[in-house]
């Protein structure tokens, strides 16, 4: 049952945390912390990408599951989506011993049966940023290669997929009740295919056209580079995405404004605190296993002769791979 505890003041927390967290949440749009856990600990991490979008808060399920929530915006969201310091994000997860990220993301839809308020579990992505967001850890000097042809953690998309039925599950006004769109439950178990595009502004209505005609279900900001990190740092990573609105396909419908954004988003952020909820608590039973089989892959991904890799680089490096290569 999902419930609101007391308004614990964050800054009196401590700034520290001996424990290791496993699962990690990230907000997107419309959340910005998990009311129905127990903060306990309250992290600014600093590594060598830079700072994250803002302090990690580590907080507790009743059954003391720990888990670490970062707002992707900062916490006042005064971060574009281009801006956002994603790499400093992973780096920082991964660094607290984090081996599942469950990400949230208000999206667009590009399909008439995901209607506004409705959830997505995607299974594919089309990058349409612009390649002014940095997107691999590595760099001139250490190159290396990340297997990337399922972008989403398969094990930890049966998880939620498993976890949350279709309906029924999310709250709605007057009964109608949104949808959770999983790949489980479309016709011949379709991709569910989510565009990133690079903003801020929203798509013109041919280049929404477009993305239908491409088989686009949804489309965001912020799922790249976040979801190609997360890969490189052997982090298990899989968004959930909150439709507000039809972007700009749908001439039934008037143009997408931040009004109507908004106004969807408010319905969708208790939701999204809901599903969050269930999932932390399904994640702690059934999930610990999940992240196992990607640790390690980036340990024999790099391209560079151990002799043309520059110490500081690999000393970069062993902030997320300790122990991979030789300092």
């Amino acid at each position: 049952m999902f419930v609101h505890r007391e308004k614990v003041d964050l800054s009196k927390l401590p700034h520290t945390y001996d424990g290791e967290v496993t699962l990690a949440v990230i907000g997107g749009t419309g959340l910005y912390d998990l009311p129905n856990l127990k903060p306990i600990a309250r992290l600014t991490v600093s590594t060598p990408w830079g700072f994250p979008s803002g302090p990690i808060t580590i907080s507790q399920t009743d059954s003391g599951f720990p888990v670490a929530f970062l707002a992707r915006h900062g916490q006042h969201h005064d971060l574009l989506p281009s801006d956002v310091p994603s790499r400093a994000n992973i780096a920082a997860l991964k660094k607290l011993g984090v081996k599942a990220i469950i990400a949230f993301s208000a999206v667009g839809s590009l399909q008439p049966e995901i209607k506004p308020r409705d959830f997505v579990l995607p299974t594919q992505i089309i990058d349409r940023t612009k390649g002014i967001r940095p997107s691999t850890f590595f760099e001139k000097g250490f190159v290396a290669h990340a297997m990337f042809g399922e972008p989403f953690d398969l094990k930890l998309n049966e998880l939620i997929a498993n976890a949350i039925p279709s309906s029924g599950f999310l709250e709605g006004e007057n009964d109608a009740k949104p949808t959770l769109h999983t790949k489980k439950h479309t016709n011949d178990n379709e991709d569910l295919t989510i565009i990133c595009m690079e903003g801020p502004q929203f798509s013109t209505r041919a280049e929404s056209k477009l993305y239908r005609s491409w088989g686009g279900s949804i489309i965001n900001m912020s799922v790249l580079p976040e979801a190609k990190l997360a890969r490189e740092a052997e982090i298990a990573y899989q968004m959930i995405c909150m439709s507000t609105d039809y972007d700009s396909w749908n001439e039934s419908e008037e143009p997408v404004t931040v009004e109507t954004v908004v106004g969807n988003l408010k319905a969708n952020s208790a939701n999204a605190c809901k599903l969050a909820a269930k999932l932390i608590d399904e994640f702690a039973e059934k999930g610990q296993g999940i992240g196992d089989d990607i640790k390690g892959s980036m340990k024999f991904a790099v391209s560079t002769s151990p002799h043309g890799v520059k110490k500081e680089l690999l000393e970069k490096m062993h902030y997320l791979f300790p122990g991979y290569w030789e300092v």
